[in-house]
């Protein structure tokens, strides 16, 4: 990830940073037959991008040749649109219920770390350019450092680390396992009372997380009977987010229940994953704080297909939660569409299925959103929520050349994003099937 950083006061420096953001290096020039340069806008008719240095250099009208010895990529019967951004995953699993928690104990770190990369290149493959990881053990950090330096194929990794709940909240790792084990599998990410909770942020801001993650709420995964509703006091949130907020991260919150939404977003949170439960003072404090919603709606399908496996593939307590978050599924979207509530896409996955992401865009557009609405939460608002938005999101000249082309057009049947054929990440191709 290259993000450029430009030092307060240092005016000097002005025409040196200038000219490190010149492209240099080989050229790629592709014709696109339609091209969505900023979602959220009316697509161009034919288009050529010239990409230089892993960037856009230019965007011009029509099919034009490029400069000598440039190579020629041929997507003029294809509609191109930016790299998709998934702001919500877990990539360290596939796996869920009694299938993950068993895997957790008699698999291998090492073992963890291939599952890990292994569902990372499917999310590219799907076209999934950036992604938002928001927890899991550690693995995922050091994926994502391996991919910046080249060293392995998968998105652009923004991470959380592990993420922090109150001890028998949402994101305790000990619940439902013998007292004996817990030692083994830690608590450092849990908190109770506001000093204990500026500590475990800056524990993970500490381990490099770019993203602070923490759970307010219950959960639909979490192996106790305690529901959906608030686990965290007002106190204790707000010592997370401002820790986070002092050390430059933004936080982005777990809340199913409408107390839990709201003590989060009194607290100044940026993002609400889930908030399957959200009434209208949540939809107030979302409009007056001007936080994202992340609705993840997608994971049903992952649910519908493990229990249609196997029945019991979720304790009796998780499947009772598991039953209700279906039943209501959408719901809180279709509240927030109208009330103009800020969206990012995200999907979960991991709860859903990597490089099924897409699915996530008939859920929206079912759910009240317009194709192009959730185009543009999965390129320019979550390219915003991630503080990512001087990089990604768009094709303009200078950003970062992740983009994708599909065969037929998105804005009118968005299932056409399932099919995706061509990916570029970083000026690289990474798929390119006819």
């Amino acid at each position: 990830m290259r993000i450029s950083i430009l030092l307060a006061g240092a005016a000097a420096l002005l025409p040196v940073a200038a000219a490190a953001q010149t492209p240099t290096g080989p050229v790629t020039v592709i014709h696109a037959g339609r091209l969505l340069e900023r979602p959220g806008r009316p697509p161009r008719g034919p288009s050529t991008l010239i990409i230089q240095g892993g960037r856009i250099a230019e965007v011009r009208d029509g099919h034009v040749a490029g400069p000598a010895g440039a190579t020629l990529i041929d997507l003029s019967d294809r509609f191109v649109l930016p790299g998709l951004i998934d702001s919500h995953v877990h990539l360290d699993s596939d796996r869920a219920g009694n299938e993950g928690l068993l895997a957790g104990f008699t698999e291998s770190p090492q073992l963890g770390a291939y599952e890990t990369l292994w569902n990372a290149k499917k999310t590219l493959q799907a076209g999934f350019t950036t992604v938002r990881n928001l927890g899991d053990p550690g693995g995922t950090l050091a994926l994502r450092d391996a991919i910046a330096r080249g060293w392995a194929e998968g998105p652009r990794i923004v991470d959380a680390g592990r993420s922090i709940s109150t001890t028998a909240g949402h994101m305790d790792a000990r619940l439902g396992v013998a007292e004996d084990m817990h030692e083994a599998i830690g608590a450092e990410n849990l908190c109770d009372g506001p000093d204990e909770c500026r500590k475990a942020v800056r524990l993970q801001v500490g381990r490099g997380a770019d993203v602070i993650k923490i759970a307010t709420t219950g959960g639909v995964n979490s192996r106790i009977g305690a529901g959906l509703g608030k686990q965290m006091f007002d106190d204790e949130a707000k010592a997370i987010v401002e820790t986070a907020h002092l050390l430059g991260k933004k936080v982005a919150v777990h809340a199913h229940g409408a107390d839990g939404i709201k003590v989060a977003l009194r607290a100044g949170a940026d993002s609400i994953e889930h908030g399957t439960l959200m009434d209208e003072e949540s939809i107030r404090l979302f409009k007056q704080t001007g936080a994202y919603y992340v609705p993840t709606l997608s994971t049903v399908n992952g649910y519908l297909e493990r229990i249609a496996k196997d029945p019991n593939a979720y304790p009796p307590e998780v499947r009772a939660k598991i039953d209700y978050r279906i039943s209501i599924t959408g719901k809180a979207l279709e509240k927030a569409v109208p009330a103009g509530v800020k969206i990012a896409f995200g999907t979960d996955a991991g709860v859903s299925k990597h490089g099924r992401n897409a699915d996530e865009f008939e859920f929206m557009v079912k759910h009240g959103m317009t194709p192009a609405q959730a185009i543009q939460a999965a390129t320019v608002n979550a390219a915003d929520l991630l503080g990512l938005a001087n990089e990604i999101g768009t094709l303009e000249p200078g950003k970062e050349a992740d983009l994708i082309a599909v065969a037929g057009d998105p804005l009118r049947d968005v299932t056409v994003l399932k099919r995706v054929g061509f990916v570029m990440a970083d000026g690289k191709v990474h798929k390119n099937q006819r």
